[in-house]
């Protein structure tokens, strides 16, 4: 029988499982992504003839769209199974424009790669959605206007190699503002003091923060304020004054949207946004799992919708009993507000059978995707769990002048917890009111007030998925980008601006405004959501972004100060020719330079000012990066002495 049906989808791991379920009567074929885009030379943009973009065949795909055509030539139907959301349908678009001529072009749509997804979405083909496409293609030029013009600006003022982008500035714009409230920052001291209490009956030990001293909150700013405090208070008796029970409700978490799966993967397993997406993508496009072959685990992991399949939930509901007991089963499934700007038609994030447990398949999985698909298929089942109820204790123990409190947990009913752990118990010994407390111990400690705390990646996904930047499919490229351009490095996990990321921001704030502007940015993004709702065309959102950006972007031209060109005089002498050395930027910060460049192009690393360690080294310590992004600190006279470390040594 001829084979007269021809798939395509990105991926080899997508086709192959995807073949599995078609059998002979049908072709798959990967086009590895994007067969077609705007061209790296150029802008490939005729702003004068309404941004008409002019893409190409990418170099690197012109072997992949010969074989497809080869393939495509004896099939009557041509099938295009990309991802179902705007990227997806952007390939496929550009699919049909290359293969469709003369075929039977149909598109077809799932959330999860099983065997019934899949035969349902071949026997209810759809059409393209061409407003998806629009709205794409509008995010695409705009990001290209803004990228080839910011970009070569940035290259003529600054330095090359750098960039600039719609979403990638602003996201680093949120970095530097952070990384500027903690240097304002004023720490204030301040101290607290802890009662260590023994029950006269049973000797157990209870601890207490001092909360009032003469009915007004404590606040003791020094060691004098707190050692008088201790003194006066060493000989009183510490009664229970009161005792507070309340009965609170822990509600399960939503299943995970790519947000929160970005942000809950970090918290959880360390993993970065682009390797929480790498798995993501793996577990998605199928696993061989042995006997069954390959299959697709988790339904598709860019998605901001909180909706999960009746089909699906009626089956959880009949496994929570089953596994767990009835009293974890609520008596209608758990619905979970969907966000604003979600599209309802897709799912959260999910196993696709609730059958398959992370431990019948981990011998398939590598220890990574294990986590990653152990973390969705608990999250999921959680979700569909009773609530998880504590007694929360609160008892006030009086002394003197002075009001201690001792709080205190005490789990209930473990609810979805039993499967997805939160907080530990922390209960308190029976007490009664009025009860007298033997004192072991007053213990004073010093205290300072923090900053706020630097973001990390799950922190800034959060807010950026709040503000409404970019969108799930964005977060994690982002971040790379900004690491990569030598805007931020990481440190401990937490997200550090460098001197560069300083600076591009801000001049892109002073020439920029606008597009710098979280409010602006995030309207964008609902402009970009109303065309893929047909609500508005997609020449107009590009049009209306583009002419006050262009008469931006010629007063930047003519006034933003070129900072390659200035030049800081230090003392330091050129070893080389003898001139003076001066601090210079460029593309990876500020470094000393000859002054006589350049007939003299020696230059060097700004060094911390902190002698190396090493015996006899004459050396200074200067901050590097390594090929993984990561900071350290080596030796200025390197590769004479090799000294390196991770931080600055406390004793240098």
């Amino acid at each position: 029988m001829k084979k007269a049906n021809l798939v395509i989808v990105e991926s080899p791991a997508k086709a192959k499982t995807i073949q599995k379920y078609l059998g002979d009567r049908f072709v798959v074929r990967s086009c590895m992504g994007h067969i077609k885009d705007l061209p790296k030379s150029k802008m490939g943009i005729d702003v004068e003839k309404g941004f008409k973009p002019h893409y190409i065949i990418i170099p690197q795909k012109r072997k992949v769209v010969n074989a497809l055509k080869k393939d495509i030539k004896n099939k009557d139907n041509l099938y295009l199974a990309s991802d179902y959301d705007r990227e997806g349908e952007a390939i496929s678009w550009h699919l049909q424009n290359v293969l469709g001529e003369g075929k039977n072009v149909y598109r077809v749509v799932f959330h999860e790669i099983t065997k019934d997804a899949i035969q349902e979405a071949f026997k209810n083909p759809k059409e393209l959605d061409l407003n998806k496409v629009d709205s794409q293609q509008a995010r695409r030029v705009l990001d290209r206007v803004v990228g080839y013009n910011l970009s070569p600006l940035l290259w003529k003022k600054v330095g090359k190699g750098l960039s600039a982008g719609r979403v990638q500035s602003v996201a680093l714009r949120l970095i530097v503002e952070r990384e500027q409230e903690i240097k304002d920052f004023i720490t204030q001291e301040y101290w607290q003091v802890e009662a260590e209490l023994k029950k006269l009956d049973t000797g157990e030990t209870i601890k207490a923060a001092l909360v009032k001293i003469h009915h007004k909150k404590a606040e003791l700013s020094n060691k004098v304020s707190a050692d008088q405090v201790i003194s006066d208070l060493e000989k009183s008796d510490f009664l229970v004054a009161q005792i507070q029970d309340r009965q609170k409700k822990q509600n399960p978490p939503a299943p995970f949207t790519t947000s929160t799966l970005q942000q809950e993967a970090f918290n959880r397993l360390k993993f970065s946004a682009s390797k929480t997406m790498f798995l993501a993508q793996q577990l998605y496009e199928g696993i061989d799992i042995g006997e069954e072959g390959p299959v697709g685990l988790i339904t598709y992991m860019r998605t901001d919708s909180l909706n999960i399949a009746e089909s699906f939930i009626s089956k959880v509901r009949n496994f929570i009993p089953d596994k767990f007991g009835t009293e974890y089963l609520p008596e209608k499934p758990n619905r979970y507000k969907k966000k604003s700007r979600s599209q309802a038609a897709h799912e959260a994030i999910r196993p696709t059978a609730i059958e398959r447990s992370p431990d019948t398949i981990s011998r398939h999985l590598s220890h990574d995707q294990f986590q990653m698909y152990d973390l969705i298929y608990k999250r999921t089942l959680a979700s569909q769990m009773n609530p998880a109820i504590y007694m929360a204790r609160s008892v006030d123990i009086e002394a003197g002048y002075a009001v201690f409190r001792a709080t205190g947990r005490k789990v209930v009913f473990d609810g979805y917890t039993v499967l997805y752990p939160k907080e530990d118990n922390n209960s308190l010994p029976a007490l009664q009111e009025k009860e007298r407390l033997e004192l072991i111990k007053l213990t004073p400690s010093q205290h300072f007030t923090k900053p706020p705390a630097r973001y990390t990646e799950a922190s800034l996904v959060k807010v950026m998925e709040e503000k409404g930047i970019g969108r799930p499919s964005t977060y994690a490229p982002t971040i790379q980008i900004l690491a990569t351009r030598d805007y931020i490095y990481k440190q401990g996990g937490q997200l550090v601006p460098t001197e560069l990321g300083f600076l591009v921001v801000g001049l892109l704030m002073d020439y920029f405004p606008r597009i710098m502007d979280v409010g602006f940015t995030a309207h964008v993004e609902e402009d970009l959501d109303k065309i893929e709702e047909g609500n508005i065309e997609w020449h107009k959102v590009v049009n209306d972004f583009y002419l006050p950006f262009s008469d931006q972007l010629k007063e930047a031209q003519d006034k933003m100060r070129t900072v390659k060109q200035e030049a800081i005089e230090t003392d330091h002498i050129c070893e080389k020719c003898g001139s003076k050395m001066v601090i210079k930027w460029g593309r990876n910060g500020r470094f000393l330079g000859c002054s006589g460049y350049p007939e003299c192009t020696n230059s060097k690393p700004i060094t911390t000012g902190v002698a190396c360690p090493e015996d006899n080294c004459g050396g200074e310590l200067v901050k590097k990066k390594n090929k993984k992004g990561k900071i350290f600190y080596g030796c200025s006279r390197y590769p004479d002495c090799r000294f390196t470390s991770s931080r600055i040594p406390q004793d240098a």
